[in-house]
């Protein structure tokens, strides 16, 4: 299952998972918000206590999300695909995944979509 879902994009959340329970994958298209990257005030703060970048961020707010997401971020550069990787390794902790949590669940004010 593929569809567009990233962490300000959540409409499949239910979705998500539903397929999980059933060992379905699912596959966000635009996980990095697409054409016009993710932007937001609580993304930003997370990033820089965590000193990464947002990207890196949303990629491991993914990861975190559910077992049955598959990533597949696209770049044109070995640079952004090492930085990408970077994100896998990467672990968020509960105050993190609450503040993130919020940009989608409470349509954060200052999301620029």
């Amino acid at each position: 299952m593929q569809n567009h879902y990233n962490l300000v994009h959540r409409d499949d959340d239910a979705l998500i998972d539903a397929l999980a329970r059933e060992d379905i994958a699912y596959v966000p298209f635009f996980p990095l918000g697409g054409f016009t990257p993710l932007q937001s005030a609580a993304l930003e703060t997370v990033a820089r206590r965590l000193e990464t970048t947002p990207m890196q961020v949303a990629l491991t707010w993914l990861l975190a999300r559910s077992p049955n997401l598959l990533l597949i971020p696209g770049t044109s550069s070995v640079a952004h695909l090492e930085e990408n990787m970077v994100a896998s390794a990467r672990e968020l902790g509960p105050l993190e995944l609450q503040e993130l949590d919020r940009i989608g669940g409470t349509g954060e004010p200052d999301v620029d979509l």
